[in-house]
């Protein structure tokens, strides 16, 4: 197999979960007889430091050439001031804009392990695997007019969703169902906004297209307590893009860390991977930064982008098996267990493919 990835490393502890990413995709290159050939661009902060664009137009060009995209993170409060075209924040929103990627997974689970990193009690979270897929293009994010007034004393957000753009989510997600355990949860809030009372309308409608999926509604507000009352009752959720926002870092706990946590974004042929985390500044060059997340985004990039299906499990199993044995870093570091710098998990994990 010869493919190529473009490498966005960003801010703070970004460019180290991304070499770590790299450590393993190079041990399963070798592992798989595989030649995958790598870019590297600037974004974020580091884009704005080098007197470039928070979204350089040579990023942009190789990010929408059609290879998948892996991001580490972006984020950098020294250019907070800004104003909100030159922001941060709108360079990351303008990246996915730009890639078209409308639907972002993010998968969440409890690891074998890591009973002791989390809040829960282990009896109540063991065996959660789960997929929030979350709308990435529309809603309050990207809805139009939005502003603060020229007194400073009021703002205003537009939330907006149309059939088409809930049709397109609502797809990936039943047919994520399909392949999984055949149930789909949708999440909304129908009893207060119109826009989630359209979603609901139009998820009902798709149902049909899907017999062998068993749907169920449910508000956000209780999917929020559900979620952390009885985390393994759901298996593939979908919502839009501010509760699905939400919901995936809540999910986090169950897993113990965020840091744990990768994701995918997908479009029509485009594709944005990249760990759920922030830029952690403070973090940034002290080789702490927890990869797995990162890890787990590489795994996506196999199974989605490259349908290796094998490839993908290799790397969760690698990643599961270093989690088992105790290594930890420094998020996650408790008595009795192996404490580890982000490069060396990133080595322990190579070594277990």
């Amino acid at each position: 197999m010869n493919r190529s990835l473009v490498l966005l490393p960003g801010d703070g502890i970004g460019p180290e979960v991304v070499a770590a990413a790299e450590v393993v995709l190079q041990a399963v290159c070798r592992k798989f007889s595989h030649q995958v050939d790598t870019r590297t661009c600037t974004i974020g902060g580091a884009a704005l430091r080098a007197g470039l664009p928070v979204y350089p137009d040579d990023t942009r060009a190789a990010c929408t050439a059609g290879d998948p995209v892996l991001l580490g993170a972006v984020g950098d409060p020294a250019f907070d001031h800004l104003p909100r075209e030159q922001k941060i924040e709108t360079g990351l929103l303008a990246l996915r804009s730009s890639m078209g990627v409308y639907a972002n997974l993010r998968p969440a689970r409890a690891w074998e392990g890591l009973e002791d990193a989390t809040p829960f009690k282990p009896q109540r979270t063991a065996g959660t695997d789960l997929i929030i897929v979350r709308e990435l293009l529309g809603g309050l994010y990207f809805g139009e007019p939005r502003g603060m007034a020229a007194d400073g004393q009021s703002a205003f957000n537009t939330m907006k969703y149309s059939v088409g753009e809930v049709q397109r989510v609502a797809r990936v997600a039943f047919g994520l169902a399909q392949s999984r355990s055949k149930r789909l949860l949708s999440v909304d809030k129908a009893n207060v906004l119109e826009t989630s009372q359209l979603w609901r309308k139009t998820v009902t409608a798709m149902a049909a297209d899907y017999p062998d999926v068993a749907l169920e509604h449910q508000y956000v507000d209780a999917f929020a307590m559900n979620l952390a009352l009885n985390p393994t009752r759901y298996d593939v959720v979908l919502t839009e893009n501010l509760f699905g926002d939400i919901l995936s870092d809540e999910a986090g706990a169950v897993s113990g860390s965020l840091g744990l946590l990768p994701s995918a974004s997908l479009g029509d042929g485009q594709a944005l991977y990249e760990p759920v985390h922030g830029s952690a500044p403070t973090l940034a060059g002290r080789d702490v930064a927890n990869p797995a997340g990162a890890i787990g985004s590489l795994a996506l990039v196999f199974r989605h982008s490259w349908q290796a299906e094998e490839e993908a499990r290799a790397i969760e199993s690698a990643l599961a098996r270093t989690i088992r044995e105790g290594y930890r870093t420094a998020d996650l570091m408790t008595a009795g267990h192996t404490g580890t710098s982000c490069s060396q998990f990133a080595r322990l994990v190579a070594e277990r493919l």
